[in-house]
């Protein structure tokens, strides 16, 4: 039965991809959508593998600074070729293949409704990609599924002659059984069909809804490979400091030991109580630390911690508010996160146990929690303190970050939100560690709560336009 099934599945995708290029024109809009999601999901100049590859369109639409794409149809691989030579293009069973290449990402679009056998395709997959590549499936959402087979009646889809209809919570469990989790989730097209001004309407805005937003079409999944193995690293310490001489020397003494080796970055922003000259003195306090003292060249918090990162040399970058309202006492948790795989971006959650008195006023607080509910449905990862100051993430990823910076642009002075959109962006898996916030012992708050609270709201709905709106 299963090969009887295989070969007819192999004979109607032979005989389709003759047909491809005609369907796609008369569909041409869900097609440009797809492919739009793609270029947003994975930055361009990738390695990346596309499993299902048909003629090859979407892999040459993502801009890969190597592609590869697999298909078992000779026919749709030999059109594939002549289309885009520049692409390798391979006649294989995606059930079958194997490569040494190291992938970026893999694309499996519209693949896993017509597979025998999903868990087995990504059981091999788990063979051959790494521990930093990602995996991302696009696929019907089945509450479409008398919708479409209508559109098959009346010729407006082509016919597919084996329908797998899997729910999100299917896919996770047939991942989780060959050790692969999610990392999100964006569900797009509400009207596939393109109607001028009715789809900017509703494929922009209404489809974009929460709640909405689970009627859509199609599901794009991010997906990467669990790690068990733990590895120990080297760190770099960035300790931001505006007028906070009375918290230099804690900042040193209080940070426990871990890490391979830890580098301490001190970033003087322009005090005026002494802040550089206790820096210094601190440095030469402690000869047996590796502390580095700097001044920032412009001013904000952002600005500080990217002129940090810059001359950084651990593996893991790491960011430590000098008013030490995180203790420094916490830093370990972020590390072991980040070695022991639970995590790619570690952010710091203040809002689960209770503050002392004078920790967070009330209108932070407010903010703070209208951020994470607005972050989290944005980003499509649970957030609940966005505005958490200890960040930490590996120098690999942070260098990724960097250079599509020219996607948001330099609109952050906080460095926060810049650093949360960009590790977004990159699909990289964001998870919290929670800390006990407290008081400040010397200075007072550098934050002016009504100018950058509107800054702040600002920024959201110009990454909303970016992200979620686009």
């Amino acid at each position: 039965m299963k090969e009887a099934a295989q070969e007819r599945i192999q004979a109607y995708f032979e005989n389709a991809a003759k047909k491809r290029d005609r369907w796609k024109r008369r569909n041409r809009f869900y097609h440009k959508t797809i492919e739009k999601q793609f270029t947003f999901m994975i930055p361009e100049g990738s390695v990346i593998l596309e499993l299902g590859c048909s003629t090859g369109d979407l892999l040459h639409a993502v801009k890969p600074s190597k592609g590869i794409g697999v298909d078992f149809s000779k026919q749709a691989i030999d059109i594939a070729s002549k289309k885009y030579p520049e692409l390798q293009f391979i006649h294989a069973d995606v059930l079958d293949f194997d490569t040494k290449e190291k992938i970026d990402y893999v694309i499996i679009s519209d693949l896993l409704t017509s597979l025998w056998d999903i868990q087995h395709l990504f059981k091999k997959l788990k063979q051959y990609v790494s521990p930093d590549t990602k995996i991302i499936i696009s696929s019907y959402n089945y509450l479409w599924e008398p919708i479409l087979k209508l559109g098959e009646l009346f010729r407006l889809k082509a016919k597919q002659p084996l329908q797998n209809w899997l729910s999100v919570k299917d896919i996770e469990n047939l991942l989780y059984l060959e050790d692969f989790e999610i990392i999100k989730v964006e569900k797009k097209l509400l009207l596939p069909k393109y109607i001028p001004v009715l789809n900017a309407i509703i494929n922009t805005f209404i489809s974009n809804l929460p709640s909405i937003c689970k009627l859509n079409l199609i599901q794009f999944i991010v997906v990467r490979p669990l790690q068990h193995i733990r590895k120990d690293y080297s760190v770099s310490i960035v300790i931001p400091a505006r007028n906070e001489k009375g918290n230099i020397e804690n900042a040193i003494v209080r940070t426990p030991l871990f890490g391979t080796h830890q580098e301490f970055i001190f970033v003087e922003g322009h005090s005026s109580d002494g802040t550089y000259e206790e820096m210094i003195k601190v440095q030469h306090m402690h000869p047996d630390k590796d502390i580095k003292v700097i001044r920032q060249s412009e001013k904000g918090k952002g600005n500080a911690v990217r002129e940090a990162f810059e001359i950084a040399q651990g593996d893991i970058l790491m960011i430590l508010d000098a008013d030490l309202t995180t203790p420094p006492e916490d830093m370990p948790k972020f590390y072991e996160a980040l070695c022991l795989h639970k995590g790619e971006f570690i952010n710091g959650c203040r809002l689960v146990y209770p503050m002392e008195k004078e920790a967070m006023r009330l209108l932070n607080l407010i903010a703070n929690k209208f951020f994470g509910w607005f972050f989290s449905y944005l980003l499509g990862q649970r957030l609940k303190d966005t505005l958490c100051g200890t960040k930490v993430l590996f120098k690999k990823d942070y260098e990724k970050i960097k250079s599509n910076r020219k996607y948001f642009g330099n609109f952050d002075p906080f460095g926060d939100f810049d650093l949360l959109f960009g590790a977004a962006k990159l699909n990289l898996k964001i998870i919290e560690v929670i800390v006990r916030y407290r008081d400040r012992s010397y200075g007072s708050t550098q934050i002016n709560r009504f100018a950058h609270g509107w800054l702040l709201i600002k920024m959201s709905l110009f990454a909303a336009r970016k992200i979620k709106f686009k």
